[in-house]
């Protein structure tokens, strides 16, 4: 059991702004796409998005 620990990276390839959906996309084994919608959606309703992506744009590595 010597599995290493996954890791969240940035996605430098499928990205549409910071590559922060498409990172955790791949760190959940899920469609970018799908990660987007929900962002997209929480956006017009009143769940606070816009500063948590931004703190994660500076904070998440990008993957080389």
């Amino acid at each position: 059991m010597n599995e290493q620990p996954k890791k969240l990276y940035r996605s430098s390839t499928n990205r549409m702004l910071g590559g922060v959906c498409a990172g955790l996309a791949e760190y959940w084994n899920l469609d970018p796409t799908l990660i987007r919608v929900v962002m997209a959606v929480a956006f017009f309703l009143p769940i606070p998005v816009i500063l948590p992506y931004l703190i994660m744009w500076l904070i998440i590595p990008e993957r080389k």
